[in-house]
């Protein structure tokens, strides 16, 4: 909003309340104009100095953002309290040819909501007992959450109605969309971009992640989950292959799906529970929450795999499967391998490469890896294959060989 405004403006110099040389406001500039005339000196004002904001917080007074008469400037210039000249002004005057932003509005009293009715309607402010006709020129914006209209506080009636217009926002709904947010907002260091490749698959799985999140039965809808989940999100991803890269020795790296483990924290910092979430435990609905994405994704890139088919109908899948049947001892990918070493293991699954080849033709073979074990993952959440967790890493193994095998 900023850059609609004029890039500078005249103000009168030595003003509290940016005064305009051609239409003051204050006392102090209509007599120094008054007496100087065209020789009023004036300073000007860049479009990046006009912005002013208040987060709303109980202990906000009516001083701090309006004024207050000043006893001891009062008794310096020996002046009565009736007198204008002795008001310090508050955030708001002084935002005078501003953008003026209160942030979290249902959290300000409701008596300091009171004493904004006059600024925004009548263009005066009341201080200790006497008015003081100031029009002032700003843009005022305010901001709220809805939860906080009912749980928090709430914008009083009359001062709704002093606002011009209300404008609702919403959570991105698509991914492409999300995905653009999160790149724009996430900080990362300029180390890590030339380090660290991150596959799109893998950005499309961390915004899935949240769009999980949002339709949970384990998460309170009320709550929400925010775009800061996804942001931090990705950070924490990155940070966790980074770590892995500088305990290996790797000047560079892949994002690889194990490596999702690190965003857990950024879930779980960011979401309420509702009862049957806090008995599922929130590691756990956060861990829950990558799978599901995982499921929802899979078919996007790949055929997808019916819950009821018959046994003698071929899959795609069949070869994947074969080969951890007979492999029964399982197959074990840690989370601290090396590059070279997670490359190889994957590459043995031979399967793998047939899939991709037929329906992932196009990807690099830098991608490929990721790819791979994200077809491991959803063929676990399909019941295709059996996973579990241990401390250094995941070990995939198929459902009903050990059965067989005894093992």
């Amino acid at each position: 909003m900023l850059n609609l405004l004029d890039e500078y403006i005249p103000v009168v110099e030595g003003s509290e309340i940016n005064d305009d040389p051609l239409q003051p406001i204050s006392r102090f500039a209509t007599e120094l104009i008054t007496e100087k005339g065209d020789k009023t000196p004036i300073t000007w004002m860049h479009r990046s100095e006009r912005f002013a904001e208040k987060l709303a917080t109980p202990d906000v007074t009516v001083a701090d953002i309006i004024g207050d008469v000043d006893p001891i400037k009062a008794a310096n210039l020996k002046l009565s309290y009736a007198d204008d000249r002795v008001i310090h002004y508050g955030m708001i005057p002084r935002a005078n040819r501003c953008i003026f932003v209160i942030n979290e509005l249902p959290d300000l009293q409701a008596r300091i909501q009171v004493a904004l009715f006059n600024i925004l309607q009548e263009g005066d402010i009341q201080i200790r007992g006497f008015k003081l006709r100031l029009p002032l020129d700003m843009q005022f914006i305010f901001t709220a959450n809805p939860e906080d209209y009912t749980n928090r506080g709430s914008i009083v009636t009359p001062l709704k109605d002093r606002i011009g217009s209300q404008i609702l926002t919403h959570y991105p709904k698509d991914i492409e969309t999300a995905k653009i947010i999160t790149q724009q907002e996430a900080k990362s260091d300029g180390r890590q971009k030339d380090s660290i490749h991150v596959p799109e698959l893998a950005k499309d799985l961390l915004e899935q992640i949240v769009f999980e999140a949002r339709d949970s039965d384990f998460i309170d809808e009320k709550s929400g989950v925010s775009a800061r989940l996804s942001i931090t999100a990705f950070e924490n991803l990155l940070s966790t292959a980074e770590l892995r890269a500088l305990k290996n020795g790797d000047d560079t790296t892949t994002i690889r799906l194990s490596d999702f483990l690190g965003i857990i924290p950024a879930i779980t910092g960011k979401v309420e529970l509702v009862y049957e979430g806090e008995q599922e435990g929130a590691a756990q609905v956060a861990y829950n929450l990558i799978g599901e994405a995982v499921k929802s994704l899979f078919p996007e890139f790949f055929p997808k795999i019916e819950k009821l088919q018959k046994q003698e109908d071929e899959s795609p899948y069949d070869d994947i499967v074969s080969w951890f049947f007979n492999n029964s001892e399982g197959f074990e990918l840690l989370d601290g391998l090396r590059d070279k070493e997670y490359k190889a293991l994957l590459d043995a699954v031979s399967p793998l490469d047939d899939l991709l080849g037929k329906h992932q033709a196009k990807l690099t073979k830098q991608e490929s890896y990721f790819v791979k074990e994200f077809v491991l993952w959803a063929l676990v959440e399909y019941k295709q294959l059996s996973k579990y967790r241990f401390t250094e890493g995941i070990q995939f193994k198929d459902p009903y060989g050990s059965f067989i095998s005894g093992l």
